[in-house]
C-alpha cells in the first residue's frame, strides 16, 4: 500500500454558505427543486475538487446532499414520523453544561423503503472524479436514537426493529454494488454507548434494551448489511461530534469483541482516538492483524487547533506497537459537519485539517 493510501477522510465536509441559503430558498418556495439540485452538484463538485487538491485518493460527495449522516433513516423510509424520540443525555465539554436532547423524529411504522438516493449520488461522484469513492451510510441500530412511545407498539422487540433496518440498508448496498461502488462504509456512533456507564443506567433501560445483548448482536445485523460480493466495508466508531457536548464515552472493547471480530466482511475500522475518552491505543492490539485501522487522531470539529505533526507520528508508532504498521493508517476522527447547523471552526481550517491528514500519512509512510 503506498502512503497515500494511508490517509483517509471520514465522510462529511462543511456545507458552504451558498448552498445553506439554497436549502432555505427551497424551504420558503423561493426556487425550484431543480434550480436547487444544480446548486446542489456545485457543492458537491466543490467537495470533490477540495479532497483531490489535498491529495486525497478516497474521497466521498462531503454528504453535501444530506443535513445528517443519518437522514436515510428519517427521509428515505417510510414509518418514521415527527414524533419526539426518548431522551438521551449529552455530557457538556468544558463551559458547557450537561443537557438531555430528543430526536424530533421516532419510529411509529413498520419500516419500508420509499426512496433511494445513494445510486444516484454515488453515479453523479463518479462522472466527475477519477479517484475511488467511498459512500457513507449509517448503521441499523442507529435507530436506538428513534425508539419513542408509539415505536413499542409496532416494534415490541427493539431488535426486530434494527433487523428490518438491516435489510434496507443490505438492499441499497447491493444497488450501489450494481452500480459500481466498491467502498462502503457504514457510520455507528451508537456501537460505543454500550460500555458508557450513564447510558446502560439510564438510556438502555428507558428503550427495553440490554446494553449487552445490543454489543453482541450488533455483528449479526452488520452481517445482514454487508453480505454484498464485491464491496469493501468500513465500519466508523464515534462518541460524539460535536464542539460542545458529547453522548457516550468507554473504550472499544465490546466493538472490538463483537464488530470487528464478528463482521466477517468489513476490513476497515476508523476509530477515532483524538482525545482520552475513546481509551487506550492498547485496545488495538485485540483486533485481527489483518484488519485496516483508521486512526482518528486529527479533531474534525471538536478542537479547532491544529495537532503537530510529531505529536500524531508519535501516537502512530504508539499504535503500531499493537497492530501492524503496515494495516494502520490515520484520518480524522469524524466528518466535518455531522449534522448541518454544527460545526467547529471554518473552510479554511477544514482544508488544513485535511492537508494535515496527507502531511502525517506521507512522513509516517512515506
Amino acid at each position: 500500500m503506498s502512503a497515500i493510501l494511508h490517509a483517509e477522510t471520514v465522510g462529511s465536509l462543511q456545507r458552504p454558505a451558498f448552498l445553506l441559503a439554497a436549502r432555505s430558498a427551497l424551504a420558503r418556495g423561493e426556487i425550484s427543486a431543480a434550480s436547487f439540485k444544480k446548486i446542489e452538484d456545485r457543492a458537491v463538485d466543490e467537495s470533490l475538487g477540495l479532497q483531490e487538491a489535498v491529495g486525497l485518493q478516497v474521497v466521498t460527495d462531503g454528504e453535501q446532499r444530506c443535513e445528517s449522516f443519518h437522514e436515510w433513516l428519517i427521509a428515505a423510509v417510510d414509518g418514521v414520523t415527527r414524533t419526539p424520540a426518548l431522551p438521551i443525555p449529552l455530557r457538556g465539554l468544558p463551559g458547557y453544561q450537561d443537557e438531555t436532547r430528543c430526536s424530533p423524529v421516532s419510529v411509529t411504522g413498520k419500516l419500508r423503503l420509499e426512496q433511494s438516493s445513494f445510486v444516484e449520488e454515488f453515479v453523479y461522484a463518479r462522472a466527475k472524479t477519477t479517484r475511488r469513492i467511498k459512500v457513507t451510510v449509517p448503521s441499523p441500530m442507529i435507530y436506538f436514537l428513534h425508539i419513542g412511545r408509539e415505536t413499542r407498539n409496532v416494534y415490541p422487540n427493539p431488535f426486530d426493529l434494527f433487523t428490518d433496518a438491516a435489510h434496507l440498508l443490505r438492499e441499497e448496498c447491493r444497488r450501489l454494488a450494481q452500480a459500481g461502488c466498491d467502498y462502503i462504509q457504514i457510520d455507528a456512533p451508537e456501537l460505543t454507548h454500550p460500555s458508557d456507564p450513564l447510558l446502560r443506567r439510564t438510556t438502555f433501560p428507558e428503550r427495553g434494551i440490554s446494553p449487552d445483548e445490543f454489543a453482541e448482536r450488533a455483528s449479526d445485523l452488520l452481517n445482514i448489511v454487508t453480505d454484498v460480493p464485491g464491496v469493501e466495508f468500513a465500519v466508523h466508531f464515534c462518541r460524539g461530534n460535536s464542539p460542545t457536548h458529547y453522548f457516550s464515552a468507554g473504550g472499544y472493547e465490546a466493538a472490538i469483541r463483537n464488530v470487528c471480530h464478528g463482521v466477517k466482511n468489513a476490513s476497515t475500522f476508523l476509530m477515532e482516538f483524538d482525545d482520552s475518552r475513546a481509551g487506550p491505543l492498547e485496545f488495538l492490539r485485540n483486533v485481527p492483524d489483518e484488519k485496516r485501522i483508521m486512526l482518528g487522531l486529527v479533531s474534525s470539529m471538536k478542537r479547532a487547533e491544529l495537532e503537530p505533526v510529531e505529536d500524531v507520528i508519535s501516537r502512530i508508532e504508539e499504535a503500531s506497537r499493537f497492530h501492524p504498521r503496515e494495516n494502520l493508517g490515520i484520518a480524522p476522527q469524524c466528518g466535518f459537519c455531522s449534522q448541518v447547523g454544527i460545526q467547529g471552526f471554518d473552510q479554511i481550517r477544514q482544508r488544513q485539517k485535511l492537508e494535515l491528514v496527507v502531511e502525517i500519512a506521507r512522513r509516517a509512510w512515506g
